[in-house]
Formats: structure tokens, sequence, C-alpha cells
């Protein structure tokens, strides 16, 4: 199972430069906007600790990472909306994403421009803030006018406008968990989860009385930390903080992992929606483990640990055996039975 995160932002933020941070590829960076038009896609694995002291006991011949996919966007401008700035192509694409990702120029660089003149931070927020309300404001009303016998899905949608309308994001609509899947299609842009990073080449930032979280990096450091050997990092002191994004990432996506151990050749990471049941996450796996389940054999990767090995903790008694019912736990490792 895969999840993406789209990078967004106006031009010139930094927006590129922490993607090529992120996934090591190499794309066009250039002082100017729309050096990207069509989207960058990498892949970035998720860093876990737990993964290799499960692999320490195991002694695999192959270690998996989970990985989340990033997706590099084109700077959106004021009036993107109504397609300035080649902006209905640069929307369409956010949709497709399952968070968000924006990132806030806060450095000073008179060789870069900034396509509004001069760095305003929180101006720049609400510049993103409008075009996405705007847009779901636009998706609200044709799919409205469309609309002619489901009576519960209208409503739900006037609901909806009306608060949009208000500015107000969807995410901050109270919704109940029946009329969030009855909206699921839409992919509303102000419903994603989102992230916001303040670039910055300076640590110290203005207090910017932001009602919400956010991280501050300095991404063209990150790029060079990026492109550094491990040798030169360990002289100079350097250490990258991409770390701390990702898994920030992970968690607004309310992502848990899971593990299995495929009888000592492979340990491996999976991704899964928390909340997912047993039959679910075998899925992930292989649609065979959903469709033909049985039960399942499960521990928490902790419990491994101290027993030191799969067979000693069924020996001992600490692994449990469930069924369709049961809950993923993060960090459970598992062993799917057909």
């Amino acid at each position: 199972m895969s999840f993406s995160v789209g990078i967004i932002g106006l031009p010139n933020v930094g927006k590129s430069t922490l993607f090529k941070a992120l996934t090591k590829k190499q794309v066009d960076i250039a002082p100017y906007p729309f050096t990207t038009i069509n989207p960058n896609y990498g892949i970035c694995l998720v860093p876990d600790q737990r993964l290799l002291k499960i692999a320490e006991i195991v002694k695999p011949e192959k270690i998996t990472q989970t990985v989340i996919e990033f997706i590099d966007i084109a700077g959106l401008v004021k009036g993107a909306h109504k397609g300035l700035g080649l902006g209905n192509q640069f929307l369409s694409q956010v949709r497709n994403c399952d968070a968000i990702l924006e990132v806030v120029r806060c450095f000073e660089n008179p060789e870069i421009e900034h396509v509004e003149g001069k760095i305003d931070p929180k101006r720049d927020i609400e510049i993103i803030k409008l075009e996405l309300l705007m847009k779901d404001l636009e998706t609200l009303e044709n799919s409205i006018s469309k609309i002619k016998r489901d009576e519960e899905r209208l409503e739900i949608l006037k609901k909806i406008k009306d608060g949009v309308s208000k500015g107000k994001p969807i995410s901050q609509i109270l919704l109940t968990e029946k009329e969030r899947e009855k909206i699921k299609e839409f992919q509303f842009l102000t419903q994603k989860p989102r992230i916001y990073i303040l670039n910055s080449n300076n640590k110290k930032i203005e207090d910017l009385n932001l009602d919400f979280h956010y991280l501050i990096f300095n991404l063209k450091l990150e790029e060079e930390i990026s492109e550094m050997a491990e040798s030169e990092l360990e002289d100079l002191g350097l250490k990258s903080q991409l770390d701390q994004l990702i898994l920030a990432c992970y968690n607004t996506l309310n992502l848990i992992t899971f593990y299995t151990v495929a009888g000592g050749r492979e340990v491996r990471a999976w991704t899964a929606k928390f909340g997912a049941k047993a039959p679910e996450a075998g899925g992930i796996i292989h649609s065979d483990f959903e469709k033909k389940f049985i039960k399942a054999e499960v521990i928490s990767w902790q419990k491994l640990i101290e027993a030191g090995s799969w067979l000693k903790a069924s020996q001992e008694g600490l692994i449990k055996t469930v069924g369709k019912e049961y809950l993923i736990k993060d960090g459970d490792v598992i062993e799917f039975k057909i």
C-alpha cells in the first residue's frame, strides 16, 4: 500500500530543493518561477529503528523498509483556481495526493525573486489557503448542480459549501464518519491533512502567531547534506533533520507499521491505516492473504526482541493467535495463516 505526499507552495520557496534532499533525485532548480512544470515523483524510506532491532535477532537475508511517495508539484500563484500559472493543472495534481506538505518561504535571498515582491510568510500561507478553498468551492458548486436523487449527499455538500464559503477548510468542518465516507470520492483539497515547513536560512524566525503546528528547516542546507558522504558529515558535525519530517508525514497520514519475518528470510516493514483489521493488513502483502484469511499469529516487536527468536517466543507462549476482527497495532510482528 503506497501513500503519497504532495509538496506545494508558491514558486521559489524551496519545494524542489526539499524533494531533491528527501528522494536524492536530480531535479531542475532555478531562481525563477515554474522551473517545475510536470510533477516529480520519488519515494523515501521511512526511518525505523524497530525494523533494525528485529533484524538483529532474526538475521535475515534481506531487510525491507516501508516507503512514502513524495510529489514535487509546481508552484501555485494567486488566481490559480482561475487557471493562472497553469493553476488548474497543478491543483488537480494536489487532488491525487493523500496529504499536503506546504513549504513557506522565510529566507531572504536577493538572487531568488519572490512572486509577490517581498517575504511575508503569513500572506503566502493565506494565498495558498484561499486557492485551495476556492478550488473546493468550485468542485462543490459543480457537484451540487449535478446531484439529482441523492438527497443525503446533497445536504452534506450544501453544509460543507456553507463552511467553505465562509473561509473554513473542510478539515475544520464537523462531519460524522458517515458524512466523510459520503464525500470521499470528491477528494477535497482542504480536507487533506497538511504539514507546514518554514524554510529559513536563519534559525531565528520572528513570531508569526500561526495557529497550527509547523517545522522549521534550512532546506538548502538539507540539500547540501544529502550530497555529502558520511565521512564528510562526521568531519563537519552535520546531520540531516529530514527523518523527523518523514515521520511527521507518516503520523499525519494516520499510518501504522507492522512487520513480517518470512520464516527468517526477510524482515519487512509494511504500512497500514490505523484501525486496519488483520485480513486487511494481510491483503496489503498479498490479495490471497485477505481473501483466504483464517487466522494470524501476532507478537509485539518488543516481546519478540526480549524472547530472542520467534521459536523461543512461541515456546514461552508470547505469540497469540488472532481472528478476523483483530485490530492491527503499531509494532505488531505478524505471520498470516491461509
